[in-house]
């Protein structure tokens, strides 16, 4: 059975345990979510050797890392440091994206050492197969995709099931037209074969083979605004219709299913778009990249879309998925990485505490006390990123006194000044 099948049967399963245990509730209130369709447990029952971790609005707000090569950076070695690295830094599910180089040994390599949720996106099996040729892309291919990635043991798939014909023709007036890799990949290949997105026709076909691993569809959102001008457009919202639809088909199936947002959304409009989300595909987790509130940031879209993180999060956004410094930009460093995380786990953090997360509080309380009385050690052990804290700290002058180097014997947490 799948985890949302044993819900509706009130079985608590292993995975429901571990992952109530994280969230610090009790397994049966995690069951009951589950079973409504309002959180996930990405497992795929390929894979043992792993934590479960659950994805739903009323839960902690979780994060996912993307790592993987392209045609221009091939460098696995350097991939697995990546993926460390984001696990370090706190990532509780990474993607592999790769499109270059041996995709099937980045592949083996991931599922092997990845030990916090996997994802992947199928369509980009598809064009790495074909090698970019639309011509020798047949439907056929797209399904034997889904089903080799979850043999795989992957726990998340990126499905772009609602992207249509006429919703991808309602993109043609938009600034930035259809950004999304994947959802670029389907439609151009919707206008070669003059065919409806085999995604989308063979979804039965999908949710037989999800339910059989027990795979997570992540609903992708293939018509996401690529610039806050698109924002809320015809082609997105007919879009999130398709997969508010399709989300009660894989329920209906005994699947799992996470729906994927947006995208570039200027800061007025983020509460809108989650709660229309939620609204139209019916409390599914919702899982956003960013968004990043502003186009005009390259090298700081880690900041840009932790601030729209932070208020997706806060309004029902389950599932961040990071930005780095390097987006928009480059293939990203193992430090862009750490930043990338980093600063979506401080977006999570501010949207747990907005959202009344009794664990956020009480952590950022713990921390104003261990500042108060220059608690140092209690600080960095509490500290979103630890290493940095500790290393700006160790490179002061005055790392031996009590207080820092800011404002020195005037702090005013000293009960007199010169106080020792």
């Amino acid at each position: 059975m799948t985890q949302i099948e044993s819900a509706l049967k009130g079985i608590i399963t292993d995975q429901m345990k571990e992952a109530a245990a994280h969230e610090g509730i009790e397994a049966s209130a995690l069951l009951k979510l589950i079973a409504s369709g309002k959180a996930v447990i990405p497992f795929n029952k390929n894979r043992k050797a792993k934590h479960a971790v659950a994805v739903g609005k009323d839960l902690l707000v979780k994060i996912n890392a993307n790592i993987g090569t392209s045609p221009k950076n091939c460098d696995i070695d350097y991939e697995m440091k990546k993926l460390h690295a984001a696990i370090s830094a706190g990532a509780e599910a990474v993607m592999d994206l790769s499109i270059g180089g041996d995709v099937k040994e980045m592949r083996r390599r991931f599922m092997e050492e990845c030990t916090v949720a996997t994802g992947c996106v199928p369509a980009y099996s598809v064009i790495t197969k074909c090698k970019g040729n639309l011509s020798e892309m047949k439907e056929k291919d797209f399904i034997d995709a889904v089903y080799a990635d979850a043999e795989w043991g992957i726990d998340f798939a990126t499905v772009h099931c609602g992207i249509t014909m006429s919703a991808a023709e309602k993109a043609s007036s938009r600034i930035m037209g259809i950004t999304s890799r994947g959802g670029s990949i389907i439609s151009k290949w919707m206008k070669y074969h003059k065919k409806e997105n085999p995604f989308f026709t063979h979804f039965d076909e999908i949710c037989a083979i999800a339910k059989e691993f027990d795979l997570t569809l992540s609903l992708g959102d293939a018509l996401r605004p690529g610039g806050g001008a698109d924002a809320g457009d015809s082609a997105q919202m007919s879009e999130l219709s398709n997969l508010g639809e399709l989300t009660l088909i894989a329920r209906e199936k005994g699947v799992q299913v996470m729906v994927e947002g947006p995208g570039h959304v200027p800061l007025h409009l983020i509460e809108n778009q989650i709660k229309e989300a939620d609204r139209v595909c019916h409390g599914a987790p919702f899982f956003v990249l960013g968004p990043l509130v502003t186009d005009s940031a390259p090298g700081y879209d880690h900041i840009t879309g932790a601030i729209g993180g932070a208020l997706a999060g806060m309004h029902g956004a389950a599932f961040l998925c990071y930005l780095t410094p390097a987006e928009h930009l480059r293939l990203p460093s193992v430090d862009d990485v750490v930043e990338g995380v980093i600063a979506s786990k401080i977006a999570a953090h501010a949207a747990n505490i907005a959202k009344g997360i009794p664990s956020a509080r009480v952590k950022d309380e713990v921390f104003s006390k261990a500042r108060r009385d220059f608690d140092w050690g209690k600080m960095f052990e509490l500290a979103i990123d630890p290493v940095k804290a500790r290393k700006y700290r160790e490179g002061s002058t005055h790392s031996n006194e009590k207080e820092c180097s800011m404002c020195g014997e005037f702090c005013a947490m000293k009960e007199e000044f010169g106080a020792d």
